[in-house]
């Protein structure tokens, strides 16, 4: 692990993570992945760890501690062989919880940050509607302003922790003529009447519930606004840098635990005489792989670092993302041939990575998205910036 990027405590911090996911969670991913229910105890028991806060403000029961152990707490969980349920924990910690932390005021941070920190509540964020994809600036969902109150009618999907969480982070249009410049941001308690959930039947990401919700005349207090009224789609932007990167994070990691399985498995594997690690053809492959994944693994950190230090890496970001999430389908992909017949079976862990790392490409922020965004700064010098609100922690 690069010193450059990585104290000791750092490390000794991702050993004794990993031994808890070992003990903890491991033994119970079969289950899920199978049930798409992952028990809520599992939930408190990350709370009762800190696992939850490792970024947010001690006041609120967080650790304030810097974004490279996020990076461990991402990576650790990539290499437990389940998509779905590091999604659901992340989902929680990075996406709903980020706006919470940046955009809630005292109230919804004592009431909502603090028991999802502490494990208790869980949320999910819901963005993506119904045949909107990545056109965020398009959704339709609205909420009317009605005396001390606003009324909620529109549907998200592809939710993760749609069906099980406790709260909705929702975005909604409180002024849909002005477009993305009428979007806003709200907290909605789960038992709010109106609100319904469907369960998706996916291809990866098993063990996380994902969701599509109707909100139908939802009505909830005006206080749960979550920042100015009309500055939601900034805010969303401001967020999906960080996303992307951990999506780019995860990406990394995966390809990372598909190679070193797979360097074993051949280290084993005996044809024709000798072990398949001494086929040159396969030598070199493992070569180029090895070479891709560490490049976008220190592009990566390298992106970490600057966030750190306050730039905003909308750029980095996206091509993080969409190099990362392309090296690790290649990469799994080459594993799984690797292995033969075996990679096919699902008592071994390439079939169900192939599955779950088939999303990267396609979730928060497609790969033909993504390189329309990259294209219009590299080529029309576009530039974006960060929502005009400042906030502690504004790029996480």
């Amino acid at each position: 692990m690069s010193s450059m990027y990585f104290t000791e405590e750092h490390e000794l911090f991702r050993k004794s993570f990993r031994e808890f996911l070992q003990k903890e969670v491991v033994p119970h991913i079969d289950k899920w992945e199978k049930t798409g229910t992952i028990e809520r105890f599992i939930w408190k028991k990350f709370g009762d760890m800190g696992y939850f806060g490792l970024i947010y403000p001690e006041k609120y029961g967080g650790m304030d501690l810097d974004l490279f152990y996020t990076v461990i707490f991402l990576e650790e969980l990539q290499k437990i062989n389940s998509g779905g349920f590091a999604a659901a924990m992340w989902a929680h910690a990075y996406l709903a919880m980020t706006h919470l932390n940046a955009e809630g005021d005292e109230d919804i941070k004592e009431n909502y940050l603090a028991p999802s920190i502490a494990g208790d509540k869980i949320g999910c964020l819901c963005i993506t509607e119904p045949f909107g994809g990545s056109d965020v600036a398009g959704m339709k969902s609205t909420a009317v302003k009605k005396g001390d109150s606003y009324i909620i009618n529109g549907s998200k999907t592809f939710i993760t922790n749609g069906v099980y969480s406790d709260y909705l982070v929702v975005a909604a249009k409180t002024d849909p003529e002005k477009g993305a410049k009428g979007m806003s941001i709200f907290l909605v308690d789960r038992d709010t009447p109106g609100i319904s959930a469907t369960k998706l039947d996916k291809l990866g990401w098993r063990a996380s519930d994902t969701a599509e919700i109707a909100f139908d005349n939802v009505e909830i207090p005006a206080k749960n606004l979550m920042g100015e009224e009309g500055k939601g789609f900034p805010y969303i932007m401001q967020h999906f840098a960080f996303e992307r990167l951990i999506m780019g994070v995860n990406a990394h990691a995966r390809a990372e635990y598909a190679l070193d399985y797979t360097i074993d498995y051949m280290g084993e594997r005996v044809a024709f005489g000798k072990t398949i690690d001494k086929f040159q053809a396969l030598r070199h492959s493992v070569a180029d792989m090895a070479s891709e994944v560490e490049m976008a693994k220190e592009f990566n950190y390298s992106i970490v670092k600057r966030m750190i230090d306050g730039v905003y890496v909308v750029k980095e970001a996206s091509m993080s993302k969409l190099m990362s999430t392309k090296i690790a389908d290649d990469v799994i992909y080459k594993c799984l041939q690797f292995l033969g017949g075996y990679g096919y079976m699902e008592d071994y862990p390439l079939a169900r990575m192939l599955r779950d790392s088939r999303l990267g490409p396609i979730g928060g922020g497609t790969s033909e998205i993504l390189r329309e965004i990259i294209a219009k700064m590299i080529i029309d010098k576009k530039e974006y910036k960060p929502a005009a609100q400042e906030v502690r922690g504004e790029q996480r």
